[in-house]
């Protein structure tokens, strides 16, 4: 026979189970849904080696590239292995470069006065057919005979006076040249001339900035780089960008207000876009703005060129 009493007992428990007390002592349910797994971080840039510069007086340079010699002093200072030499020796120092970076790859800086500048390009030229990149050429009022910046140069600049006689070299870059690119005209500043254009502390003081900033700067796209090219007007610094960017334009936005909003002046957002500063501009339409690869220190202050020793 079927005990009773057993079965009510058993019933009893389970209906202690199901009350509300038990169930609040239960395991709390799993969600219906997992999160879904984060995605792997990017890896983080990892900084590159410091860069190695070379240095290229022009004509004369003992006695009309001084400039060449103060600056690889202060990049010196500033941490950088920084070498001066004659234009004369040219490719010879194109194959120390080239075997140097074989040995020891770093980032390479070329920076040539006159002649000087002339040679910047002939060893890019030269690393181009070892498939090495330069990340930076910067020549100062090149010699005319100055040839095309090659594809292998990430960063070009050029300052230069295109009326002189012993440079104004208008340096342009090589159809397909996707680096960044910037080309200053100073002819309409009386007091530059070709002697003494790479001697301005000014100059000086931003490339040493430039090449400082080189190692810390994330690989980049170069697709959105806008070459420019400007004639800058008289007694104006020289603010060295190295390329254009396309920005659209807001409704209500004017060339004064997205000079402003940028930090440039007027009068380069005019030349980049050949508009008048006080063109009117349509939502929808791009406007190209110089840019700088890294911002420059804000508290950076301007220093006067100094006075030509004599207009050559």
């Amino acid at each position: 026979m079927i005990d009773l009493r057993r079965l009510v007992a058993l019933a009893a428990v389970a209906l202690l189970a199901l009350s509300p007390g038990m169930a609040a002592a239960s395991p709390a349910k799993s969600k219906a849904t997992a999160a879904a797994p984060a995605a792997p971080a990017a890896p983080p840039f990892e900084p590159l080696p410091p860069p190695n510069v070379y240095l290229f007086r022009g004509a004369m340079g003992p006695i009309f590239s001084t400039g060449m010699d103060r600056l690889g002093e202060k990049l010196t200072q500033a941490g950088f292995s920084a070498d001066v030499y004659e234009f004369t020796l040219c490719r010879f120092i194109g194959n120390r470069v080239i075997a140097s970076y074989k040995e020891k790859a770093a980032p390479i800086v070329l920076i040539g006065h006159s002649m000087g500048g002339l040679c910047s390009i002939v060893i890019s030229e030269m690393a181009a057919k070892e498939s090495i990149p330069i990340s930076l050429v910067i020549a100062i009022d090149p010699a005319h005979a100055t040839g095309d910046v090659p594809l292998n140069v990430e960063r070009f600049i050029n300052i230069f006076l295109s009326d002189s006689v012993l440079g104004g070299g208008d340096v342009v870059a090589v159809p397909g040249f996707r680096g960044h690119y910037a080309s200053y005209d100073l002819k309409e500043n009386s007091r530059v001339s070709h002697i003494n254009i790479e001697k301005s502390d000014d100059i000086h003081r931003q490339i040493v900035e430039m090449v400082t900033q080189l190692p810390r700067i994330p690989p980049q796209t170069q697709a959105g780089a806008v070459p420019l090219r400007y004639l800058v007007p008289a007694d104006t610094l020289v603010e060295l960008w190295d390329s254009g960017v396309r920005v659209p334009v807001r409704r209500g936005d004017t060339m004064e207000s997205i000079a402003a909003a940028n930090r440039v002046p007027l009068w380069t957002l005019a030349q980049s876009n050949s508009l008048a500063e006080n063109a009117q501009l349509t939502p929808g339409q791009t406007i190209i703005v110089p840019r700088h690869l890294a911002p420059p220190e804000p508290a950076a202050a301007m220093a006067t060129p100094a006075p030509p020793a004599g207009r050559r």
